[in-house]
């Protein structure tokens, strides 16, 4: 197993739509052990297999610390089947660093897709599950976290993010 690098916004792979997976295979699965090491080590609750340079619809999570319902969880090929009313609050991403945004997202999401083994899986989750679910379906389609936000807002942010990138480089 390895720490994979994970990928932060601008770049570009962060924008893709990411790829079906048709077959679980060995490569699949040392991916889903790297990126398992990856989100402990970063340490986030959840992590989308584009954070981490492939462009896979595979996300991995644990919200066991918080919710007992969902401990580690492997998630590839997932689809939102349903959601229900709407809630605002705080949310992170690794591949946004020290950034905390206020974003609506649906209270109460229920997904499906398939184990690391191959076995289809549903899972209903409500506010923090929820919006983890959300958010790492976002990844798998190319969308952050910034794209949730007004557009005042996001412009305001990344002149900041891009005055901080160019203060660190000089």
């Amino acid at each position: 197993m390895a720490i994979l690098q994970i990928k932060e916004f601008p770049d570009p792979i962060l924008r893709r739509k990411a790829d079906t997976i048709n077959v679980i295979d060995s490569n699949i699965q040392r991916l889903i052990d790297d990126m398992v090491e990856t989100l402990y080590d970063a340490p986030g609750l959840g992590l989308a297999a584009p954070q981490v340079g492939y462009s896979k619809r595979l996300f991995v999570f644990d919200l066991g610390q918080h919710d007992p319902l969902f401990p580690l969880t492997v998630m590839i090929n997932p689809e939102i089947l349903q959601t229900e009313s709407e809630v605002s609050d705080l949310e992170g991403c690794l591949s946004i660093p020290e950034k905390r945004l206020k974003v609506v997202r649906p209270k109460r999401v229920t997904i499906r897709g398939l184990d690391r083994e191959g076995n289809p899986i549903e899972l209903e989750g409500e506010n923090l599950a929820a919006r983890l679910f959300q958010h790492e379906m976002d990844h798998l389609n190319g969308v952050l976290l910034i794209d949730r936000i007004s557009s005042l807002k996001r412009s305001i942010l990344l002149k900041k993010m891009k005055k901080k990138t160019k203060l660190s480089v000089t």
